[in-house]
C-alpha cells in the first residue's frame, strides 16, 4: 500500500512533499491536493511518466492530461501564441479553477499524448500545489480517480482507486471547497485556439467551478460561444 501523509502535521507535511518530488522527478506518480479535486501528477517532460499516468486512470493517449503550472510567466513559455482575451482571463481567474486550451510550443520537448498541437493549462490556487510546481516545474495532472468514476475529493478516494500504481499520496483534506459550486466540480475548461482565427470565438468545452457568466464577462458575450 502506498503511503498517505497528512500534510496537517508539519512533519509529514515536510517528509510527504519531499517524497512527492523526489517520486516525480524519477518518473514516478503522486496524487496531490489541488483547489478543485485531487490531482495524479507526473513530470510533463518525461514521456514514460505521462503514460504511466494515463495508464493508472485507464485513458490512452487520446486523452491527454492537462498541464499545472507554478506561475502565469510559464503560460508563455508554453504556449505558442497568448491572445489578449487569455491574458484577461488568466489576470481574473489565476490562480484558480480555469484550464485553458492553447497552441503549444512546438520547440517543446515532450509527449502528453495526441494533443493535436495544443495544450491545457491551469495555475491552481492550491498552496501545497503551488509548492510542488514551485520545485518541479510544470506537472502532467488529471483527475485522482479511474476513468469513468467519480472525481476524488480526498487522497483517501484518490487511492482506494488508484492504489499502488501512485508512489505517494498527500492528505490535504476535502478539495474544492472554496467555490460556490461545491465539492467535486472541476476545472471550467475553455478552448482559446479559436481565438486566433478572423472572427474566432473562445469556446467553453466544459462548465466548471468558474461560471460560464464569469468567463462571457471577461471576453464578451460575442468573442464567445
Amino acid at each position: 500500500m502506498a503511503p498517505i501523509y497528512d500534510t496537517s502535521v508539519a512533519s509529514e507535511l515536510l517528509t510527504g512533499t519531499r517524497l512527492a518530488r523526489s517520486a516525480i522527478g524519477r518518473g514516478e506518480l503522486a496524487v496531490i491536493p489541488t483547489d478543485t479535486v485531487y490531482g495524479v501528477a507526473a513530470d510533463a517532460f518525461q514521456p514514460e511518466a505521462v503514460a504511466r499516468l494515463l495508464k493508472a486512470k485507464g485513458r490512452g493517449r487520446q486523452s491527454p492530461p492537462p498541464v499545472l503550472i507554478p506561475g502565469i510567466p510559464t503560460l508563455d513559455a508554453l504556449a505558442e501564441v497568448v491572445p489578449d482575451e487569455v491574458r484577461a482571463l488568466v489576470a481574473e481567474f489565476w490562480p484558480g479553477g480555469l484550464t485553458i486550451i492553447l497552441p503549444a510550443r512546438s520547440s517543446l520537448m515532450w509527449d502528453l499524448g495526441e494533443t493535436r498541437g495544443t495544450v491545457a493549462l491551469r495555475m491552481p490556487s492550491h498552496p501545497i500545489a503551488l509548492e510542488i510546481l514551485s520545485e518541479t516545474g510544470p506537472l502532467a495532472v488529471s483527475s485522482a480517480n479511474l476513468t469513468g468514476e467519480p472525481a476524488a475529493m480526498t487522497a483517501a478516494e484518490a487511492e482506494a482507486m488508484l492504489g499502488e500504481s501512485v508512489a505517494v499520496y498527500l492528505e490535504a483534506g476535502p478539495s474544492g471547497t472554496g467555490y460556490e459550486s461545491g465539492p467535486g466540480t472541476g476545472s471550467t475548461i475553455v478552448d482559446a485556439t479559436g481565438l486566433l482565427l478572423p472572427e474566432g470565438k473562445l469556446r467553453i468545452v466544459r462548465s466548471g467551478v468558474i461560471s460560464d457568466e464569469a468567463i462571457i464577462e471577461v471576453v464578451g458575450r460575442e468573442r464567445t460561444e
